[in-house]
């Protein structure tokens, strides 16, 4: 701490090992009052951008690092006058047990080591800064209180009264399409979450509003010259946050796991009347039914099928490990980089559970707002290289995975039909697998599993369930 009542802010490790981040952008300024798990500023990790809440409650005193600016986890990056009060106002010391364990705190405190407050939904890391371990609650000593629920309201940089809104991203990206002020909606979801309903009706009530301007990023540095002549004709893009983690990522991938790449060409007529009457069934109300809902249902039943095919290399135990459940990863291209978000126990999802998760998952990542939980944990992955006018390509396996299946572009083409050459709706489906894992013959029962979905998909979802 510099000074007597002020506390220093360290940036925490947000997601698993994490190193470092870029302070996106501040929602607070010097002198700002702040509340405990107020969110105060936006970062982007080598996973995701996230939001960051506030440990303190009190005034804001400085903002140590500027936004746009990349430090290391551990680092202070903002200091809070709290009064002298302590950093977080939900553990304060019972009489009886619990006293002599903030006693040995304070000690700790004294011989230097500074404490940094535990984040609501994160977890912390010490940096350079050493700790003792905490002792596990037992007779006598009972665990801390978690810290008060956030706040009805803080006052915002520009001095005005700022409403904490509980939304989802999809929401709030739904709301700033509509120029939709959250804070004058009227929240009906669970624990008052603003909904997407919240948000439509309240647009229907008012007159829209443009909406707010976005601010421009600020322009990089431009490149110094290297020689004669070449000012202005090359651009330097600074490599950082989740364009440089799947970089790093994919190298990994491509130059530790031996790919092999197999490719099917399927009729997917019958798909194509499948998908148009799935839109017209009222399970599917409001929720949007593309191709990639059925790619994802017959790669889910295929997984079934084959299980090793849903599987991960242990290299330091030498062995297979073989997923009895399916994190369904959807590669996505954002403006940050290419994101895989994926869906939790996907293959437990009915269809219209499955369309609504798949949704909500490419809101998210488009309005950049995916979590690194939402990437971890993913055990097979799609990728819809179709979306961009692309037939087929080798896809990079996303690391610890042993399967990722490319969906092409579909395209009207002439194809034998019941004897006859007609034009029928065709795509491309490419599955790349590891080698150590999946041999030719699995992988290529995958592929055909597929592709055989995709050409009945009603008839052979009632052969095999």
């Amino acid at each position: 701490m510099t000074q007597q009542g002020v506390q220093q802010f360290r940036l925490p490790d947000v997601g698993e090992g994490l190193t470092e981040a870029e302070i996106l952008t501040w929602h607070v300024a010097p002198g700002d009052t702040v509340e405990v798990n107020q969110v105060i500023c936006e970062i982007e990790t080598a996973k995701a951008a996230v939001e960051l809440p506030c440990p303190f409650s009190g005034t804001v005193a400085e903002l140590l690092v500027e936004a746009g600016a990349t430090v290391d986890v551990g680092t202070p990056i903002i200091a809070v006058d709290t009064g002298g009060a302590e950093a977080t106002q939900a553990a304060e010391p019972k009489a009886g047990a619990e006293a002599p364990a903030r006693q040995e705190d304070d000690k700790t405190e004294e011989a230097g080591e500074e404490r940094q407050p535990v984040l609501v939904g994160y977890g912390v890391k010490s940096g350079a800064t050493r700790r003792r371990a905490r002792r596990r609650p037992g007779p006598g000593r009972s665990a801390p209180t978690a810290p008060p629920p956030p706040p009805a309201g803080a006052n915002g940089a520009d001095g005005q009264a700022r409403t904490l809104v509980l939304a989802k991203p999809p929401v709030r990206k739904l709301a700033k399409d509509l120029g939709v002020d959250l804070r004058a909606v009227t929240p009906t979801g669970p624990g008052g979450t603003v909904t997407r309903e919240d948000v439509q009706r309240h647009g229907r009530a008012t007159p829209s509003a443009p909406p707010a301007a976005v601010p421009a990023e600020a322009p990089e540095p431009a490149a110094a010259p290297t020689g004669a002549g070449s000012e202005g004709r090359e651009e330097r893009i600074p490599i950082k946050g989740v364009r440089k983690h799947t970089a790093a990522a994919m190298v990994t991938s491509a130059f530790t796991a031996p790919h092999v790449t197999e490719f099917l060409q399927v009729d997917v007529t019958r798909m194509m009347k499948s998908v148009r009457r799935l839109r017209e069934r009222p399970e599917f109300a409001g929720v949007k039914v593309s191709p990639l809902l059925l790619v994802a249902r017959a790669l889910l039943t295929a997984v079934r099928r084959h299980p090793g095919i849903n599987a991960s290399w242990d290299e330091e135990a030498q062995e297979i490990v073989v997923k009895r459940y399916v994190n369904l990863g959807i590669a996505a291209a954002t403006e940050r980089g290419l994101v895989v978000p994926n869906i939790k126990d996907a293959h437990a999802k009915p269809l219209p559970e499955l369309a609504r998760a798949l949704q909500e998952l490419t809101e998210t990542a488009r309005a950049g707002r995916t979590t690194p939980a939402d990437m971890s944990g993913g055990t097979i992955t799609i990728t819809n290289v179709g979306v961009f006018g692309v037939d087929a390509g080798t896809p990079i396996l996303n690391p610890g995975e042993a399967a990722i299946l490319a969906f092409g572009q579909i395209r009207d083409m002439p194809w034998a039909h019941k004897g006859k050459v007609k034009v029928r709706k065709v795509t491309t489906l490419s599955l790349s697998f590891d080698h150590r894992l999946v041999d030719g013959e699995l992988g290529s029962k995958v592929l055909r599993d597929v592709g055989t979905m995709l050409e009945n998909p009603e008839e052979v979802a009632l052969a095999w369930g």
